[in-house]
């Protein structure tokens, strides 16, 4: 015989799946019959307490009717209750455009209690048909899933369909490096530019766009020769902002290699003629003194010099022919900087666990899945290893 119900359990029980299941009564319709909610969970704990909160929101006439609530109307909610305290500005307003432009176009009208695999699946389809890329989808996807998790955690779904339906795949985008010969030429052409230290840190040491725009002078050590990676810069409607790193490996000390510390002592020292402070604020600015903007940093900077105008230019009044001439270098991206950092420590045998410290990887197999390109030539140099040490035990 089942034990008897607890007063104000409600009507609670477990499913042949082994979910548990609880349902309560939260008012009347106009026609006076009862409206009731349900709620799931693995356990009869989770319900109960789940069935306590919507008491408590039915008694206090914060109790939303769910049965009728659209996704767009709960993705409305989600955005501005529970992502937008979790994240930063910059990540809530790509949550709102991919909600905006891709979820609520395709499924937003749906009922939230009755969306299903197959409505998501539906979703992905037609924006795979409309041209939407692999990563947009995937991105769309991964939003839509993180919300549904929080539908799931209030009550308001019996479970995240997402689940059930299959992540999009990306392919991996083609990682384009420099050479060590390549990124000799790159700091030739910097040289003497108000921003080539920047390109040095960057090249040796790997850090992000955005943390090398946000560097302060008081996270440098030129002593010690150590850079404290505290903030990363960001843009936001054309405000700039100082924010942390997203997780706790990001926020790290790097050492720095000579030419960085030399790079940086010159810089000081051209902005202090220039009549800017150093002892605080910005390490690499704009003309005026502000934090650079990326979309200038690319322009004014970084494509003029992959071109090497200036290397080519004073190798042709040394009379060297044109065929002889360096020929303009990769159009990268900026990142492509770091992954260049990476690989070129990993080629010339520096532990991964030193690159992955160095970069801010959360694990040491994020560094490794990224430059596995360079592990080939490292199983190789320890396979000639062991030969130098066993090699003689064959004959």
């Amino acid at each position: 015989m089942a034990a008897r119900r607890g007063r104000g359990e409600g009507s609670v029980f477990r499913r042949r799946d082994g979910l548990w299941c609880g349902s309560i009564t939260v008012g009347y319709t106009e026609h006076g019959r009862r409206r009731r909610r349900a709620v799931y969970g693995k356990t009869k704990g989770e319900v109960l307490a789940k069935l306590t909160r919507l008491q408590h929101a039915a008694f206090t006439g914060t109790l939303g009717d769910s049965q009728r609530l659209t996704v767009a109307v709960f993705l409305e909610r989600w955005l501005e209750d529970a992502a937008r305290p979790a994240v930063q500005a910059t990540t809530h307003r790509r949550y709102s455009e991919v909600v905006r432009l891709h979820v609520a176009p395709h499924i937003g009208g749906a009922v939230l209690s009755r969306l299903t695999p197959a409505h998501v699946q539906g979703m992905l389809t037609a924006m795979e048909k409309g041209g939407a890329s692999a990563r947009v989808r995937q991105m769309t996807f991964n939003i839509l899933h993180r919300a549904l998790g929080q539908a799931l955690r209030w009550g308001m779904v019996p479970r995240n369909v997402c689940d059930a339906v299959v992540r999009p795949r990306v392919p991996r985008p083609t990682m384009r490096t420099l050479d060590a010969a390549q990124v000799r030429l790159l700091l030739a052409e910097a040289k003497g530019d108000r921003l080539e230290a920047l390109y040095v840190l960057a090249v040796s040491t790997g850090m992000r766009q955005g943390e090398l725009l946000g560097l302060q002078w008081e996270d440098i050590d030129l002593d010690r020769g150590t850079v404290q990676i505290r903030h990363q810069l960001h843009e936001l409607a054309g405000q700039h902002a100082l924010v942390e790193p997203k997780t706790a490996k990001s926020r790290r000390r790097v050492d720095l290699p000579a030419l960085a510390v030399v790079a940086l002592m010159e810089h000081r020292e051209r902005m202090r003629t220039q009549g800017f402070s150093v002892g605080e604020g910005y390490v690499f600015t704009d003309t005026k003194g502000g934090p650079l903007r990326k979309s200038n940093l690319l322009r004014r900077s970084f494509v003029p010099l992959l071109d090497l105008r200036n290397t080519r230019e004073a190798l042709r009044t040394q009379d060297v022919a044109e065929d002889a001439l360096p020929k303009p270098l990769p159009r990268i991206r900026f990142h492509d900087l770091r992954h260049t950092a990476a690989t070129l420590h990993l080629a010339s045998g520096t532990h991964p666990k030193v690159v992955q410290e160095m970069l801010g990887h959360s694990t040491i197999s994020m560094t490794l899945d990224t430059y596995s390109h360079t592990v080939p030539s490292m199983q190789r140099e320890a396979a000639a290893t062991m030969d130098r040490l066993l090699g003689h035990l064959g004959g």
